[in-house]
């Protein structure tokens, strides 16, 4: 068993690879798609280049497109899945992009907010990184267990998460971690045996 009081990891944050809506700019939240064949080529490419660190553990959202990008890049067939890092709902914006979204007052009120208010139909900024939090919770619970204590740990999630966690634990602004497909950042995870913890990021990937 394990007796430190405090536990520190390696995290890699990595943002699922590249699907067919993701290439036209529309907003993909809740709808579930594969990776496009061009997402699953660069990803490949990203692997064998040695882009992405070595993961003892593998977290991932639930939805298709993170679970498919967790094989291919660790060869993870069942991934440790946090419910709480699906993708924001994006409500009446769903499968849109900014041109057709182009004249809709909803969307120019939620442009003029700087992104602040909810989604219409769908979901906050404020309620979504309360519930990425919630999902950082849960995977630290899930180390804590682990009898042999892994050096490193990989979380294939979304852009919108990965924004949320850094901007909640790092600071700066919400949009200042945007990020690419397949794209990431490399962070240091502590936490103590109480249930503590931090997160701060090293490097992007």
């Amino acid at each position: 068993m394990r007796n430190r009081a405090e536990n520190q990891i390696t995290l890699a944050l990595i943002r699922h690879g590249e699907t067919p809506s993701n290439a036209l700019g529309r907003y993909l939240g809740r709808t579930e798609e594969d990776l496009s064949d061009t997402g699953k080529e660069k990803l490949l490419q990203n692997r064998q280049s040695g882009k992405y660190p070595r993961a003892g553990v593998v977290f991932s959202s639930p939805m298709k497109r993170c679970v498919q990008t967790a094989k291919l890049l660790y060869g993870c067939t069942n991934p440790m899945v946090v419910e709480e890092w699906r993708e924001m709902d994006f409500g009446r914006f769903e499968g849109k992009n900014y041109r057709e979204l182009s004249g809709n007052a909803e969307y120019q009120a939620w442009i003029d907010s700087g992104g602040e208010l909810p989604f219409p139909g769908g979901e906050s900024r404020r309620d979504f990184l309360a519930r990425c939090r919630r999902g950082l919770e849960q995977a630290v619970r899930e180390l804590g267990k682990a009898e042999s204590f892994p050096a490193s740990a990989a979380a294939v999630v979304h852009g919108g998460t990965i924004m949320a966690l850094l901007s909640a634990f790092c600071g700066g602004n919400y949009f200042d971690y945007q990020c690419k497909n397949g794209e990431g950042y490399l962070c240091r995870l502590y936490f103590s045996d109480t249930g503590r913890f931090s997160l701060e990021w090293i490097r992007k990937l």
